[in-house]
């Protein structure tokens, strides 16, 4: 009976060991959950990127085939205007801008 109780206890130990390493030890549950929300912040830069890089491409594209494109950031970028066309620019002061004014109220009759 001593050497089944024996056994019972090296094995009950043996278990409780094996439940330490598995929940707190080097590579346990802990690692695992912080490793899989890298994964996931990982994964949800990659698609963003991916994303980024698709519009560029798209724009590329955009560039390479037509000229509407390369004159549409000719104008927006480098300020640029056709032949004949007249430019205007509108500034806006935003310091001195006055409320609008109420409409006048109806006289009493």
């Amino acid at each position: 009976m001593k050497p089944m109780r024996v056994l019972l206890l090296l094995l009950a130990g043996l278990l409780a060991l094996l439940q330490y390493r598995f929940w707190l030890g080097s590579g346990g549950q802990h690692e695992v959950e912080a490793l899989r929300g890298q994964v996931q912040r990982q994964q949800a830069e990659n698609q963003r990127l991916q994303e980024r890089n698709a519009a560029l491409a798209a724009e590329v594209e955009d560039l390479k085939s037509g000229e509407a494109a390369v004159e549409e950031r000719a104008r927006s970028e480098l300020g640029m205007v056709k032949p004949g066309e007249t430019f205007y620019r509108v500034i806006e002061d935003a310091g001195n801008a006055a409320p609008p004014a109420a409409p006048p109220a109806d006289p009493p009759r």
